[in-house]
């Protein structure tokens, strides 16, 4: 289906200055290290320190776990004030201070000895993360960019930062071996403080509004929020991308023990699942070439179904490695797809003024949904004996992204 016009993606009157051109590409380039360094020692790096801390706290990789799960729902909490602060005063602030205890969190980390410690720890993770993350990272970019150039702008942030697996798993992983896991958390906290809390502070700046407005935009008020959750269409993208959040995160979680079960060794199950990296930034490049022809739910939706069909036949071709390799890239393809696809078409649909708060509202789900997943999984491995249910809900779940994101209507013209 050819892609129509989205409401409040008009033109963009009176276009901007060279100077401010300048500046939104020198803040998508700040944010995209910022967002590197952001997920890879606040979020990614906790996968390394899960195993030592355990054993050093004389607790169960469960109990630590656990820890993550009070994070990540500690920025859900957050995500709707957040998206308020981020509408009204902008990111630099914010951006700034999250970004600040997100390195003072790495400190206090590296010096816990309790489990109530480490709880404590990472709740304040969760607030430095609703600060300084994805979520405040695209409203920062989308209130500089005119819709033209917004996927473009989501692009590149979004392809750099999807290598921070990539990199900071491999280096915690050294640093751990080398000189323990205190002293590793100490080395990636200079590295958040150093690189993160300047590039906020010094690059970020309040956008030029007349130059990213809507002739709309320039003479109505903001949307109410009322209106926003009286649209079918909110909901029905908020029931696509919590569906899709659930199956990643299973799959994020889980599919490196599915493999070892069904007979692979470790380095092969660990080295398949590393592809994810590379993965969704061939996902994301495919997605923003193909919505340049197509309606961008038609293109996701799609997508989405391809992960469905790779994750049915997990449990079938995973016993052989070239059976598991196709099914994880197929699988793969749409790993990252949701993070561009969301603030887009969210920014596309409603006043961009409202962004951000419209977004925290959605988040909610999205971020319980992250959380939860991957136990009820665990309670279904449990309770079935094998990982084919598992995976079979995972296919089913993709479905459910895949009809909801199809059936979003286009917006009415405003």
């Amino acid at each position: 289906m050819a892609k129509t016009h989205q409401m409040a993606a008009g033109p963009v009157p009176g276009g901007r200055s060279a100077a401010d051109s300048s500046r939104a590409r020198g803040i998508v380039a700040a944010l995209a290290v910022t967002q590197t360094v952001g997920y890879g020692t606040l979020y990614y790096a906790f996968a390394v320190f899960l195993t030592p801390i355990a054993a050093d706290l004389h607790t169960s990789t469960a109990a630590v776990t656990g820890t993550f799960t009070v994070s990540i729902l500690i920025s859900a909490v957050l995500a709707v004030p957040v998206g308020r602060w981020l509408d009204h005063r902008g990111g630099r602030a914010l951006m700034t201070a999250g970004s600040l205890l997100g390195a003072v969190m790495l400190v206090a980390w590296s010096q816990v000895h309790t489990l109530w410690q480490l709880y404590l720890v990472q709740a304040g993770i969760g607030v430095a993360a609703a600060a300084s993350l994805y979520e405040a990272a695209f409203a920062v970019v989308i209130a500089w960019h005119s819709p033209r150039r917004r996927p473009n702008a989501l692009l590149a942030l979004t392809v750099v930062a999807g290598f921070a697996s990539t990199v900071f798993l491999p280096l915690t992983g050294r640093l751990v071996d080398d000189h323990g896991w205190r002293t590793a958390l100490l080395v990636l906290a200079a590295i958040q403080g150093l690189l993160t809390v300047p590039l906020h502070a010094l690059v970020l700046r309040a956008p030029p509004r007349a130059s990213t407005r809507t002739e709309h935009q320039r003479s109505h008020p903001p949307i109410p929020l009322r209106t926003v959750l009286g649209d079918r269409g909110f909901w029905l993208l908020g029931i696509s991308f919590t569906a899709h959040t659930a199956a990643i995160a299973v799959v994020t979680v889980h599919l490196v023990a599915a493999l070892i079960a069904w007979g692979h060794p470790a380095t092969f199950a660990a080295t398949v699942a590393g592809l994810f990296g590379v993965l969704s930034v061939t996902g994301r490049l495919a997605t923003t070439g193909l919505q340049r022809r197509y309606r961008t739910t038609t293109v996701v939706a799609a997508i989405f179904v391809i992960q469905g069909i790779a994750a049915a036949l997990l449990p079938i071709a995973g016993h052989h490695r070239a059976g598991a390799t196709i099914a994880v890239i197929g699988f793969g393809l749409g790993f990252g797809v949701a993070s561009i696809a969301k603030p887009h078409l969210l920014a596309q649909r409603y006043d961009t003024r409202r962004y951000a708060t419209i977004a925290g509202m959605m988040v909610v789900p999205i971020t319980i949904a992250k959380a939860a997943a991957p136990l009820a999984a665990a309670g279904l491995h449990a309770g079935n004996g094998g990982y084919t249910g598992v995976f079979i809900a995972t296919a089913i779940t993709c479905v459910v992204a895949a009809a909801a994101l199809a059936a979003t209507p286009a917006p009415r013209p405003r």
